[in-house]
C-alpha cells in the first residue's frame, strides 16, 4: 500500500457522512429583544445536500437553513408565526440578511465557500 493511502486508512480519520461539522451562532437582534443569547445549533449537510436544495427550491437559503436547523421546523414555531410551512416560520422570525448569514455558516460547516485544500509546493 502506498503511504497516501495508509494515511487515510488510519482510524483516527472520521466518516464525514457520519459525522457532520457542527457550530453555535447568536443572532444579536434577536437576542436583544429576548434578553437573553439566542443560538442557533448548525450542523452540516451530507454530501450533495446543499448542491440539491440549490437547484430544487425556490428559497434555496431558507431550506438550507431548515436542514441545518431542524429545530426550525418545530410546529409550535409555525404556530406563533401564523406560518403554513417552516420555510414560513422562518421569513417571519428572522430578517433576508440574517437567513443568508445562517445558511452561509451551514455551507461553511460542509466545506463550501471557504478554500478546504491548499497547494503543496515543490512536493
Amino acid at each position: 500500500m502506498s503511504q497516501f493511502l495508509d494515511l487515510l486508512l488510519k482510524a483516527e480519520l472520521p466518516n464525514m457522512q457520519k459525522s457532520l461539522p457542527e457550530g453555535t451562532f447568536e443572532v444579536p437582534r434577536l437576542s436583544e429583544a429576548a434578553g437573553t443569547p439566542v443560538r442557533f445549533a448548525l450542523k452540516g449537510l451530507p454530501y450533495g445536500r446543499v448542491a440539491e436544495l440549490r437547484e430544487v427550491e425556490t428559497d434555496s437559503q431558507v431550506h438550507i437553513l431548515l436542514a441545518g436547523c431542524p429545530e426550525l421546523k418545530d410546529p409550535a414555531l409555525q404556530e406563533k408565526f401564523d406560518a403554513a410551512t417552516p420555510a414560513e416560520a422562518v421569513k417571519a422570525l428572522l430578517l433576508p440578511g440574517e437567513i443568508d448569514d445562517l445558511s452561509r455558516e451551514v455551507e461553511k460547516l460542509c466545506g463550501y465557500r471557504r478554500r478546504t485544500i491548499q497547494e503543496v509546493k515543490n512536493a
